[in-house]
């Protein structure tokens, strides 16, 4: 039996999600890309089973699709983000407290 879902706000039409420890505190983070706001969205695990409000990050136009690996080597989750609407890629790099830096942008 599961419990009653809870249902948390994002940017509009949430196109793709990633769950990942952001913030080294051993507890699953959300990240979800915002098609129609240019903006990805992380949730970070308070760790009682729910998340803190959504933090809010620009991308390019139309994120389509987001993933979360270490780009840099320093063993920091990073937020890559695939942006349909201007074929571009976004890169965010992790600041180390489950916040990132402004997206750097790469041409498709």
């Amino acid at each position: 039996m599961f419990l009653n879902q809870t249902t948390y706000p994002t940017g509009n039409r949430t196109s793709s999600v990633a769950v990942v420890d952001v913030n080294n505190d051993n507890k699953p983070d959300i990240v979800v890309a915002n098609h129609d706001s240019n903006t990805v969205s992380v949730l970070l695990n308070n760790g009682s089973g729910t998340f803190l409000t959504q933090t809010t990050y620009t991308t390019g136009s139309g994120p389509r699709s987001v993933a979360v690996v270490d780009v840099n080597s320093d063993n920091k989750p990073d937020i890559i983000v695939a942006n349909y609407g201007s074929n571009t890629v976004s890169v965010l790099v992790n600041n180390g407290s489950g916040t990132f830096l402004t997206q750097i942008t790469y041409a498709t």
